[in-house]
């Protein structure tokens, strides 16, 4: 699986080529931190400190995503999301602003952007904020998809951790991951309690048959939550995990 220098999947173009993405702020050592972290990414970057800038920037790089600050030196963040939006109507934007008034996210989210972070924020949030803005637009996908396991329209792909039901994915904790793993990697398999425990938790059945019952119920909550159930409950025996019949 390939990776970026931070160790996440590497998201690229569909066609395979570096993202492209556009920081739009005014401080200097912000748009810096910000801009190596995303090349960090292994992503193509640029940086603007005013929204003529931005412009100019926007047509020579065509971005996938803009990582904009709504208060700039000459103009606001809204109008310059308007022209980026005439000349790129699919570019995601990140609204990246000081301000934390519920009617300033109102009006950014009003005005076409994508989502919203306020000042100070966590550099990986802005990261998997964009990464996450781009997978759902359809910009963005992994560079090489890992081994992957599919039981019906469920679909695990190993490497990236990703769970998706339908295409639509599910976020899991790291024991439910393992715990949905070991179940598709034995299909139609009726697997008792001790044998889960075992394989997944690595302990002694000793006692701990809650554990598990637990742990398949939050399965089912967000596996089986509005769709026909693929996990079973044979009585006395243990779980199977079936693709559902057509």
């Amino acid at each position: 699986m390939n990776t970026s220098r931070s160790g996440r999947p590497t998201l690229t173009r569909p066609d395979g080529t570096p993202l492209r993405v556009l920081v739009v702020d005014d401080d200097p050592d912000l748009a810096e931190v910000l801009t190596g972290v995303l090349r960090y990414e292994g992503w193509e970057v640029r940086a603007a400190g005013d929204g003529a800038s931005a412009a100019a920037a926007a047509r020579e790089l065509r971005p996938d995503a803009v990582v904009l600050d709504v208060m700039l030196p000459d103009t606001d963040g809204l109008a310059v999301l308007r022209q980026l939006r005439e000349a790129e109507p699919g570019v995601c934007v990140l609204f990246l602003t000081a301000r934390d008034a519920v009617e300033d996210r109102i009006a950014g989210i009003t005005a076409g952007g994508d989502d919203y972070v306020t000042k100070p924020f966590s550099l990986e949030e802005v990261v998997a904020r964009l990464r996450g803005l781009l997978r759902r637009a359809g910009m963005a996908r992994l560079l090489t998809e890992g081994p992957r396991l599919t039981v019906g329209d469920l679909v695990m792909d190993e490497d990236a951790r990703e769970v998706t039901r339908g295409g639509e994915l599910i976020e899991l904790s790291p024991t439910e991951f393992e715990l949905l793993r070991y179940l598709m990697r034995n299909p139609r398999c009726v697997l008792s309690k001790a044998r889960i425990l075992d394989r997944v938790w690595s302990y002694d059945f000793g006692g701990r048959a809650h554990v598990v019952e637990l742990y398949i119920s939050y399965l089912r909550k967000k596996v089986d939550a509005g769709r026909e159930p693929m996990i079973h409950t044979v009585r006395g025996a243990g779980y199977v995990l079936k693709p559902v019949a057509r």
